[in-house]
């Protein structure tokens, strides 16, 4: 009974006028576990005179001395049309209508109808099913669950983002991923920082600051289904309803907390035959630069058939020749993601609320990475009058990290280190590179510890701790609406919202990093602000015309105005190593600097006109 009244919300019955000459009361309960039910619409029949039950699904009502009938209606549940006679208390028990609430979905706008109506394709995912097995990006958690849609990770680090396509992408070179709307107003999926082959950082997507533990429903429309939106929903438009603590017998308290543990599914395949080195000459490492040494690929001597050869860490002296199958393996460590949430929740016939608090702690599996994220999150009602009803929300997020990987093609990519490494390399012993010497050959000499090989790259566990790129974003989102509802059939709505953001990124490369130029580090500090809101207004009707025949229409406008900023500033090159701010750039080298603003705003009108045959 618990779940039908989370997702389905009583309409408020207008009050009437007439001959009141006697009072009949009484209370509704379910026949599926004798519990109360908040909400039901207990109306006079042939007349507009009715109210609607309270917590306690009680209710009382004012009648003409004659008697006559009374129709309690709820969505989800059978109507029951009861004859008063000359009773004065009316108790009665209502079914649930499996049929009906099983084909009530949400659709553009947020407002609720049949999806046998519907001329579209609409599917609905409920937010249990993102709590169960969690995800950091509630994208991901939707792989599975829409039929059609591509859910692709950019990268396995922490925070990464999460691309999702509806039915096949449209554009080669735009955008093809939905829009989100998250209780009616559109929020930013726009993704910070970039992963692209040439080295970069993905700092994650806009949608992953969505809370899972605050979704009661997500909506996915296809194009057809979201037109009401515009340009922007070409690609589909994600609809998210957050809980709001309807339903809610008095006060309740929830509490959720998960663990998860992740290690790497899969590796590449590496051969384990051959050694490092550019062929089956005899291999000997001297300063990590020279000859095979200096070659990081594994084209040398035959392993494991009793040869020895001078390495990097024999100390001079022949070692063992000999694979070592799991060294990669071996540098990956075991990523934690833990998740509290709390909540607090009530309501009753005069409204309702919910708060939560969560928050989400995660280390990667790659060393020295990481990513924390705080929200805080108010849904509430309040019933004004018996036409007068009013909502408002509210999701404040701190998302931060000290260290996210970096990704691509390049030296501070540790990952690409292990494509090239020799088979040979024992990586577990560079880990304590503060007791290593540092390298006397290569970008690194003099800073970077002794690798395997100091010609093209880093030891990875020091290049892992002095590639450092840090973020930390805050951002709030939610609206506020006012309904009205004229009579029985026609209402009306104006909703404002907001999302907006500011976002700040550091990039350091520390001074004898193979990426940096002539191994002198660099500094970069990044930010960027999001701004957009939108105001808009829908009537709404819905009128039986005949037995036969239901006329829905709807009409309204929205305005909205977005505004971006960007400001970065690049040391390319350090004067002193281990200063990072702007000033200590290399003398004779410039500063870079870039900045870039825009406006925009969007006025629009729509409507839409469904006629219903039976």
């Amino acid at each position: 009974m618990k779940k039908i009244l989370l997702l389905m919300c009583a309409t408020v019955i207008v009050w009437g006028s007439y001959a009141q000459n006697a009072t009949v009361s009484g209370r509704v309960t379910s026949t599926e576990d004798s519990s109360p039910l908040p909400g039901v619409n207990v109306v006079l029949k042939g007349t507009t005179v009715g109210t609607a039950t309270d917590a306690d699904g009680k209710y009382s009502l004012s009648v003409p001395a004659t008697g006559g009938a009374l129709v309690f209606s709820f969505i989800g549940l059978e109507s029951k049309e009861i004859e008063i006679g000359g009773r004065a208390i009316v108790d009665i028990s209502l079914a649930l209508d499996v049929t009906q609430l099983s084909e009530v979905v949400v659709t553009a706008f947020g407002v609720p109808q049949e999806k046998k109506s519907l001329g579209y394709a609409v599917q609905e995912v409920k937010g249990d099913q993102f709590t169960t097995v969690r995800d950091q990006n509630i994208i991901s958690s939707l792989s599975g669950k829409i039929a059609g849609a591509q859910i692709t990770s950019v990268s396995g680090g922490v925070g990464s983002s999460t691309r999702i396509v509806l039915r096949g992408a449209s554009s080669i070179t735009g955008n093809n991923q939905p829009l989100f709307v998250v209780d009616g107003i559109p929020i930013s999926n726009r993704a910070t920082g970039n992963a692209d082959s040439g080295g970069g950082t993905d700092f994650g997507n806009g949608a992953a600051d969505i809370n899972p533990d605050d979704v009661e429903t997500i909506t996915v429309l296809g194009p057809n289904a979201a037109a009401l939106y515009g340009s922007r929903a070409s690609n589909g438009v994600i609809l998210i309803t957050t809980k709001s603590g309807k339903g809610t017998k008095g006060i309740g308290v929830s509490v959720n907390t998960s663990m998860q543990f992740d290690r790497p599914m899969r590796l590449p395949d590496f051969q384990n035959s051959y050694g490092q080195g550019a062929s089956d000459s005899f291999f000997q490492y001297v300063d990590g630069s020279n000859g095979d040494e200096g070659v990081d690929e594994s084209w040398g001597m035959p392993l494991d058939i009793g040869l020895e050869a001078v390495q990097w860490n024999s100390g001079g002296q022949p070692a063992p020749w000999v694979s070592r199958p799991d060294n990669v393996k071996d540098y990956f460590e075991t990523g934690i993601l833990a998740t509290q949430n709390i909540a607090l929740s009530g309501a009753n016939d005069k409204g309702n609320f919910r708060l939560s608090f969560t928050n989400l702690s995660q280390t990667g599996t790659l060393p020295n990475t990481d990513l924390t994220r705080r929200t805080i999150s108010l849904n509430s009602g309040l019933n004004l009058s018996s036409k007068l009803s009013a909502d408002f929300s509210v999701n404040y997020v701190n998302g931060k990290s000290d260290n996210r990987p970096v990704t691509g093609y390049t030296g501070a990519n540790p990952i690409q280190q292990f494509i090239w490494s020799g088979r040979n390399v024992d990586f577990a012993a560079l880990k304590d590179y503060k007791n290593l010497p540092l390298a006397t050959t290569g970008l690194g000499a003099g800073y970077s510890p002794v690798n395997w090989n100091d010609r093209y790259q880093n030891n990875p566990y020091w290049a892992a701790d002095n590639n450092i790129n840090a973020n930390q974003k805050d951002r709030i989102f939610g609206n506020i609406k006012a309904n009205y509802k004229i009579n029985d059939w026609l209402s009306f709505f104006v909703r404002s919202g907001l999302d907006y953001f500011t976002e700040g990124q550091t990039r350091i490369r520390a001074k004898g990093i193979e990426s940096t130029p002539n191994g002198n580090g660099s500094f970069q500090e990044y930010t960027e602000t999001n701004y957009e809101a939108n105001t808009d207004f829908l009537v709404s009707l819905r009128k039986e015309l005949s037995t036969d025949f239901v006329l829905a229409a709807a009409a309204g406008g929205n305005r909205r105005d977005e505004r971006f900023t960007q400001l970065s500033g690049t040391a390319p090159e350090l004067e002193l190593p281990n200063v990072y701010n702007l000033t200590n750039v290399k003398s004779g080298v410039a500063l870079q600097t870039a900045n870039f603003s825009s406006k925009k705003r969007v006025n629009s009108l729509y409507g839409s006109v469904n006629l219903a045959y039976k």
